[in-house]
């Protein structure tokens, strides 16, 4: 497939923010390769037996996008760092599923790996990683959306300095402190939970 062009993307995405539900159905086959992309980067670790699969997860999105309303589309790269946090928060719902099912919940039991490689270190509990980014977040919020640009979105340094209007070396420079941050956090959580605490 041709690679679609800035504007029809764009102009699709102004058009479903103004409550044109078919444009929603265009955009997609023009950016399904690229969520497909974000969708693999976020599958990378997961065990090959699984159930959710790279597609499933990316129809799971698309679910989850039928029920937005109100977003100001600015273009794709805003449109993929959007469905990223979707991709996220799916993986994050069905960890928690997972847990509540051992815990005795009355869940449908969904086969998942609860480990993440955080592209920064050793492989981590996305319950952990998430509860260290919401942590960041309170105390600087940009340098969470970085993580949750580059790692979960896949999106490169320029495309992140697009979404939050910054400089690439804004960019950069928080990447490098929130990864240092982050795997101290998790360290420090990884540590705690062996001693029990």
């Amino acid at each position: 497939m041709d690679v679609p062009s800035p504007h029809e993307v764009t102009r699709l995405l102004k058009a479903w923010s103004e409550g044109n539900q078919g444009a929603l159905q265009e955009l997609i086959p023009l950016v399904y390769d690229e969520l497909h992309r974000v969708a693999q980067h976020h599958m990378a670790a997961e065990r090959h037996h699984h159930t959710l699969q790279t597609t499933a997860l990316i129809h799971e999105v698309y679910l989850r996008l039928l029920n937005v309303r109100n977003i100001d589309w600015q273009n794709r790269t805003h449109f993929v760092a959007i469905c990223a946090r979707l991709m996220r928060n799916t993986l994050i719902d069905l960890a928690r599923a997972r847990l509540y099912k051992k815990r005795g919940g009355n869940v449908q039991h969904v086969v998942y790996d609860e480990t993440i490689v955080v592209g920064l270190g050793p492989r981590t509990d996305i319950l952990a990683l998430d509860d260290a980014l919401k942590s960041l977040a309170t105390f600087d919020e940009r340098k969470s959306r970085v993580v949750e640009l580059r790692f979960f979105g896949g999106l490169s340094v320029q495309e992140t300095a697009q979404v939050l209007e910054v400089s690439s070396e804004t960019v950069m420079r928080d990447w490098k402190l929130a990864k240092v941050w982050l795997l101290r956090e998790l360290g420090r959580k990884a540590v705690s939970t062996k001693n029990g605490a």
